[in-house]
């Protein structure tokens, strides 16, 4: 049974169409991942499942209250963690988890009791009552995730949880993370990080371009691409010319499939193969039109080459597209000042 479902969601800033007609589910009682990466859209389609943000069109419901209808209904039953930790730094930690309950209009003996489980859960015993401008960002983060859950929410939406952090922090969240899953709670979080989703989801979608390009279960899609994962260069670093010609004496081989260009690895290429015997035939092939196999490379399918298959380029390459664009505006608005 799906707690979450959204249908043909559409959102614009302006001239920037963030979602194009994004449809998901997210059932009850997983831990959902959404893969994608910065300006996919992630970040905009959890402040609509939160309530912080209206869609242009499309329909969005959460525990069986419309969004648009009824929003109070929905914040009742969701904690909401966003990207960028908003932070009292005069409070300190225990004063701001007090206002948090009085916001959530919590009686006084059950907002103590709530408090003390979530400083002992999330280990903040030494630090929670210094005052929040002495926090680290791990700490911050903590806090946040304490804040989100005060009120034992069924669904808690988190943006990025671990953006930043250091190992030790990151490990204690992911822990939280599968313990609330397994007492029966909905996490959905958003992220850029291949080995996040891939260590924490049971189901997942990729979100590319506004719209969700593919969704079920990781082992699943992983499973699906089919045969043996090759890496293969015919140099160091090629260019996107010789690449080019590569992929296509590639793609007239019996038994290759799924030949795509990885230009975040200096152009190599990854393909898939039936069996280990078309390797030496795509030796002899490469060698015939001189060009000869510098480095190639066996491997189990990854998220990674869920998402090249789906877009024909890696999470990072949509990552150094996606700063490339930004580097680009930010350049343009100082040659017009």
């Amino acid at each position: 049974m799906s707690l979450i479902e959204l249908r043909d969601l559409v959102k614009s800033y302006g001239a920037v169409q963030a979602l194009k007609g994004l449809t998901l589910k997210v059932p009850r009682g997983s831990l959902f991942g959404l893969l994608g990466p910065n300006g996919a859209g992630k970040s905009t389609t959890l402040r609509i499942i939160s309530t912080l943000l209206a869609p242009d069109a499309g329909h969005v419901n959460v525990a069986g209250f419309d969004a648009l209808k009824d929003p109070q209904a929905i914040r009742r039953e969701l904690g909401y963690v966003a990207q960028e930790v908003a932070i009292d730094k005069i409070l300190t930690g225990r004063e701001l988890l007090n206002l948090q309950g009085n916001l959530y209009h919590l009686r006084e003996s059950k907002r103590i009791e709530r408090i003390d489980e979530l400083i002992d859960l999330l280990s903040m015993e030494e630090w929670i009552d210094r005052r929040c401008g002495s926090y680290s960002g791990g700490m911050r983060r903590r806090l946040d995730l304490a804040s989100g859950l005060l009120h034992q929410p069924q669904l808690l939406v988190l943006d990025e949880p671990t953006v930043g952090l250091d190992i030790e922090s990151r490990s204690a969240i992911w822990q939280l993370l599968r313990e609330l899953k397994v007492k029966g709670t909905t996490v959905l979080l958003s992220s850029h990080y291949l080995e996040e989703v891939e260590a924490l989801a049971d189901q997942m979608a990729i979100i590319d371009d506004g719209r969700v390009i593919a969704e079920g279960v990781p082992e699943q899609l992983k499973k699906e691409l089919g045969g043996d994962r090759i890496t293969l260069r015919v140099r160091e670093f090629s260019d996107e010319n010789e690449s080019g010609q590569v992929r296509k004496l590639l793609e007239d081989i019996k038994g290759v499939s799924q030949v795509v260009v990885n230009r975040a690895q200096g152009f190599s290429l990854n393909l898939v193969v039936d069996d280990e015997s078309i390797l030496s035939v795509i030796r002899e092939v490469l060698e015939k039109s001189n060009f000869k196999v510098f480095a190639i490379a066996q491997s189990r399918a990854s998220l990674d080459d869920v998402y090249l298959q789906a877009t024909g380029r890696t999470l990072m390459d949509a990552e150094l597209a996606v700063a490339g664009e930004r580097d680009f505006k930010l350049e343009n608005k100082k040659s017009m000042r």
